[in-house]
């Protein structure tokens, strides 16, 4: 099979290779999946890079996300599965089959059924982005009837979460952005609020748009970076969920003006959640799609001789949505 790998770190033009694999079997409790499409996140060219620690493995087949076919399944996988399209999620994780080659095999219960109306495209971009947009969302006790402040909304999991939040019966949606095209991206995924942090100040934008309650719920791309504005703005018993801190690893911590208000800080690290909390993520997120209240936001689509290209394009930061390789072509 044809097949992206590195088996060292580095950049993506120095360290990916194309060329062809041995064609992996299923083994008991697996499927082998036929990829269409595979979702390239920013912990994917983290680890390609070195940034996310040493390789776990001496061989890696980049990418966690992805969505296609079952073509095989192992022993104790019901038969009735072939055929299926599915999306895939924590293919690479500790593990040295990723979804950036023709054929991707991984545990059954990775490859979840994927709804007819939804594009094989959209499926590779479900994985990472919605599953972190969930459990951010619903870390403590969900966002019906709360107001919600989701930063960086034009991104792939800030996109998911303005929608999932939606579907979850949020009261108010506010997300920040950086451009007026973003915001037409984070209003169309059904934001109530758009601002855009580089023309107005966030704190008041949020205070002026929650008659000055402030949010009880933040999804936070940049906990670093924003701490001090969120601490400003973080309700009574509200929730702080992040998923990044790129522009300061350790942050200064506002102790007490967060706990005399008794808020919650929820760090977000998708592949080490619950089987329990995997289960709930999964279920939510097929019923968003199945009601059409998800639909995930593609920034471009590459062939495998381009993943070089797309690796670099996550890294630009100028990307609105998910970067997608196609193993097989079209799909």
């Amino acid at each position: 099979m044809k097949a992206i790998w590195y088996e060292k770190q580095g950049a993506a033009s120095d360290v990916l290779t194309l060329g062809e694999r041995p064609e992996p079997q299923p083994a008991p409790g697996e499927v082998a999946v036929t990829v269409q499409a595979s979702g390239v996140n920013p912990s994917d060219v983290k680890m390609r890079g070195g940034a996310r620690g040493p390789m776990a493995v001496p061989l890696q087949i980049p990418h966690s996300d992805g969505a296609g076919i079952i073509k095989a399944v192992g022993e104790g996988v019901d038969p009735a599965r072939l055929g299926e399209r599915v999306w895939l999620y924590n293919a690479a994780y500790r593990r040295s089959g990723g979804s950036c080659a023709e054929t991707c095999v991984l545990p059954a219960s990775q490859a979840v059924p994927l709804p007819d109306q939804i594009s094989v495209k959209a499926g590779a971009a479900l994985g990472i982005p919605a599953m972190t947009a969930h459990r951010a969302l619903f870390c403590n006790d969900g966002v019906a009837g709360k107001s919600v402040l989701v930063t960086g909304g034009a991104g792939a999991v800030g996109h998911s979460a303005i929608q999932i939040a939606k579907w979850a019966g949020a009261e108010t949606i506010i997300t920040t952005v950086s451009s007026a095209a973003k915001a037409a991206i984070a209003m169309a995924a059904g934001a109530d609020h758009v601002i855009n942090y580089r023309q107005q100040d966030v704190v008041e934008a949020v205070k002026a748009a929650t008659d000055g309650a402030g949010v009880d719920h933040i999804v936070e791309v940049e906990l670093g970076g924003n701490l001090a504005q969120s601490a400003q703005l973080i309700a009574e018993h509200g929730t702080i969920a992040w998923y990044g801190s790129e522009s300061s690893r350790e942050p200064a911590f506002p102790a007490y003006p967060l706990m005399f208000r008794n808020v919650s800080l929820q760090g977000i690290f998708l592949y080490s959640i619950t089987a329990a909390q995997r289960d709930a993520a999964i279920a939510d997120i097929t019923s968003a799609l199945e009601a059409g209240l998800l639909r995930p936001l593609i920034d471009s689509v590459w062939s495998l001789e381009d993943t070089v290209k797309a690796h670099e394009r996550v890294e630009s930061g100028e990307r609105s949505g998910a970067v997608i390789v196609q193993p097989g072509g079209a799909g």
